[in-house]
């Protein structure tokens, strides 16, 4: 089984206005409604690939409830820990240019980290839990640290896609994969990446530390694959980018999915790159056959 842990989700209310003003009232044209969460946003795509996965997390209150219920429409299994305060709200303003106004999510009390700790007491060999976004301040920065040693003693595998300290911690611990974006990796070391060399120097670096397998994904410029084999590089398709939110998750979930029925990580690499662009050539997360019409144009090559 496949875990998705999604530790401050929120409802993504997608908001789109011809032009914004400041200061003035400003008539929307569409607005969208969405269950956010990186977890969650990978559980959708496993499920769009017909992989078995179950999505664990915090919900509370009213915006909790929304959310619940979008995922059991989803037809997606899922057993969030309830907490009493309320699920965050992120608005995603589109106009002439994006913005991201992103809450900064509930409270949650050590009783309710608890409960989703003792979650990953039945964890078996074959499973493989994946860790996605940033820790609610409430929990302390450790918490995926805490996740991950209970992996390690179930011997199951785990995924971790998130930044700075929780990350470079984690690689120790042998993550599958880590898959940050070449800004991330270039924060992460401190450093300026200038070049594909560059990038590929420090997601080496990220194997030398730890990770099995390294996804960097690079926008419109592709995406590499940094593996036990060797370093692989693939193209990126071609379409009209309408949604960035969920890119780098739809990424995420379309490798580990093939990568589960396959067992082939350069299967997953093309098809993970397929999902990412799928998703980004659409307002919300990518269907199955959105992404079955991009993988045959994928193209991956080993450097």
């Amino acid at each position: 089984m496949i875990y998705t842990v999604t530790l401050n989700p929120a409802i993504d209310y997608i908001v789109e206005v011809n032009d914004l003003t400041v200061g003035e009232v400003n008539r929307m044209h569409n607005d969208l409604k969405l269950p956010g969460g990186k977890g969650i946003n990978v559980s959708r795509i496993l499920n769009e690939l017909t992989v078995a996965n179950q999505a664990l997390g915090f919900l509370g209150g009213f915006t909790g409830e929304f959310i619940k219920n979008c995922l059991n429409d989803f037809k997606i299994p899922n057993n969030f820990i309830q907490i009493a305060a309320d699920t965050r709200i992120n608005v995603k303003l589109k106009a002439t240019a994006e913005t991201e106004i992103n809450a900064q999510g509930p409270a949650i009390t050590p009783a309710e980290a608890k409960q989703l700790l003792a979650q990953f007491d039945e964890l078996q060999a074959a499973d493989i839990v994946i860790l996605s976004g940033s820790i609610p301040p409430a929990l302390g920065r450790d918490f995926y640290d805490k996740i991950i040693a209970k992996v390690k003693q179930a011997g199951a595998q785990f995924v971790i896609d998130t930044t700075g300290d929780p990350l470079e911690r984690a690689l120790a611990q042998k993550p599958l994969l880590v898959k940050p974006n070449h800004h991330e990796l270039a924060d992460l070391f401190h450093v300026s990446l200038e070049t594909k060399d560059d990038i590929i120097t420090y997601g080496q670096k990220l194997r030398r530390l730890g990770a099995q397998n390294v996804l960097v994904s690079m926008a419109g410029a592709g995406a590499i694959l940094i593996t036990a084999e060797g370093v692989f590089e693939s193209n990126v398709p071609t379409g009209t980018v309408k949604n960035s939110v969920g890119a780098g998750d739809s990424m995420i979930g379309g490798f580990i999915g093939a990568f589960v029925q396959t067992g082939d990580l350069l299967t997953a690499f093309q098809t993970g790159v397929a999902t990412g662009s799928a998703t980004a050539f659409s307002y919300d997360i990518a269907t199955a056959a959105e992404i079955a019409n991009l993988v045959p144009t994928v193209n991956v090559t080993k450097k």
